[in-house]
């Protein structure tokens, strides 16, 4: 199937594919699950890729992003995956499905200890129910995660998002569950909590763990008064000043224990509040853990089409593989592409070797039955091209195939 896509093209229909039902754009769906470890029914808010729709090409999976405060940072998060990943023939991070997770109670899911009263919360009652961190992580572990990975297309790579307790609860995770997650960003995280009482414990597990494949994105707001700067309020004293500090001794602590495997990025944002900072954070974490991911042609590699140019994107997606530690085979569609590229440049051992790499790598997919057919159409064979469309319509019918199908059998 001529699926030849110029850039423009690619854009136009990246910008139609959003999901519209009745003049609403869908962002989502909610869905829900009953915890037996919270004992309550917990709502959470689903996005999957459009491309999981299917159309073309063979059903795909995805990575999976977990979000805190889901309620609050759904769209944006959902946005920013959107963006960096297809829109625009972004190929930035991958595609992925992002699993908001709204609150009931957060100051019992997203604390680690309990405490009466705290001087920065200043309310006895707002920390009444805190200390449930570890019921949650059990939560996480134990009930959504399975779910989750029951019920839509996932691949084996996790990364957490949390902000301010969220924050809190992802390094929690990260120091004392660090096998949960594959990446983890905690932006602006609270660990002042508890008199720092997880901070205290991060320099020790630090040291004594392997982190080896993991990755750890710290994002560091503005929250001290001006005239303050960032080496002045580590002298400081004061309670208000106590937020952005416990998170600069705990980035210290990162850094000092350079032996770990740990892979490390954090950034602090002068310009933003506690309150604005997720955003941009979100922004450059995503950039900083998936920094492997972004592949793009250049203008030789179409117009002087060459083995050179199938070797250079099959070491990429080596290395893409690599880094997520499971076999990641180079995309369907682009292998499509590049197929018809040295089809439509006669260059016909390289094509024949994209399509049938193609069937090798997507064998249920109707796409790459189809294209191999068009293959063999071209070379004047035409035992082979009945035989490839038939197997393909045997996989879906699809109305293109079945009319050159018929055309052939006249």
């Amino acid at each position: 199937m001529r699926k030849y896509l110029s850039c423009l093209l690619l854009i136009l229909v990246s910008y139609a594919c959003n999901a519209q039902l009745e003049n609403k754009i869908i962002l989502g769906t909610i869905d829900s699950i009953d915890s037996k470890i919270l004992q309550e029914k917990r709502k959470i808010w689903v996005y999957v890729p459009n491309s999981a729709s299917g159309g073309l090409y063979a059903q795909a999976k995805y990575p999976v992003v977990y979000l805190l405060d889901g309620d609050a940072h759904f769209y944006s998060v959902v946005g920013m995956v959107q963006q960096l990943s297809s829109v625009n023939g972004n190929m930035i991070c991958p595609e992925m499905i992002v699993v908001g997770i709204p609150n009931t109670d957060r100051t019992r899911d997203l604390t680690p200890s309990h405490v009466d009263i705290d001087p920065l919360m200043n309310d006895s009652n707002a920390v009444r129910t805190s200390g449930g961190g570890e019921q949650f992580a059990s939560f996480l572990e134990k009930e959504l995660m399975p779910y989750i990975e029951k019920t839509y297309s996932t691949l084996p790579y996790r990364t957490l998002i949390g902000h301010s307790l969220g924050g809190l609860t992802v390094t929690n995770l990260f120091l004392n569950h660090k096998d949960l997650f594959n990446a983890y960003i905690a932006i602006d995280p609270s660990m002042w909590w508890d008199n720092q009482k997880l901070l205290s414990k991060a320099g020790g597990l630090l040291a004594q763990q392997d982190y080896k494949g993991k990755k750890l994105f710290l994002g560091i707001a503005n929250t001290m008064k001006p005239g303050m700067d960032t080496v002045k309020v580590k002298r400081d004293t004061t309670i208000p000043t106590k937020h952005i500090r416990s998170i600069l001794t705990l980035n210290k602590l990162v850094q000092k224990n350079k032996r770990n495997g740990l892979t490390y990025g954090y950034k602090y944002y002068k310009g933003d509040s506690h309150g604005s900072v997720p955003l941009i954070a979100t922004y450059d974490a995503l950039h900083f853990i998936f920094k492997f991911y972004d592949f793009r042609f250049k203008d030789e590699d179409y117009l002087k089409f060459s083995k050179n140019t199938i070797t250079k994107v099959e070491d990429h997606y080596k290395e893409v593989s690599k880094q997520f530690g499971f076999t990641v085979p180079v995309p369907e569609m682009m292998i499509n592409q590049l197929g018809y590229m040295a089809l439509s440049q006669k260059k016909m051992e390289e094509a024949e070797y994209l399509f049938q790499s193609n069937v090798r790598n997507y064998p249920v997919s109707f796409n790459v039955h189809d294209s191999l057919g068009d293959f063999y159409a071209a070379k004047g064979e035409k035992a082979r091209v009945i035989e490839n469309y038939q197997k393909a319509l045997t996989i879906k019918k699809f109305n293109e195939t079945r009319s050159k199908l018929e055309k052939l059998l006249k």
